[in-house]
C-alpha cells in the first residue's frame, strides 16, 4: 500500500461502496479499475474512527455478498 495514502483517504471520504464487516467494522471500497477495488477496513466510534487495514482485491463478487450499507 506504499504510495496509496491519497487513494485510501479517498476511499473513506468518497467511496463507491460501503459494506458491513464481521466485527462491527465497515469496508469502504473504491473502484481503481473495472476489475479491481481498493478496500479500506475501518471502525467508527461516535465522531471518531480509525483505519484497521487496506488492500486491493479483484474478488468483487465476494465483497458484494456482504450486507451493503451504502452504494454510489
Amino acid at each position: 500500500m506504499a504510495g496509496s495514502l491519497n487513494d485510501v483517504l479517498l476511499a473513506i471520504g468518497s467511496p463507491d461502496l460501503i459494506v458491513e464487516g464481521g466485527n462491527n467494522e465497515l469496508l469502504a471500497a473504491l473502484y481503481k479499475r473495472p476489475d479491481k477495488l481498493l478496500v479500506v477496513v475501518y471502525k467508527e466510534a461516535g465522531n471518531e474512527g480509525f483505519i484497521i487495514t487496506a488492500f486491493f482485491t479483484s474478488k468483487i463478487d465476494q465483497l458484494l455478498k456482504r450486507k451493503i450499507q451504502w452504494r454510489k
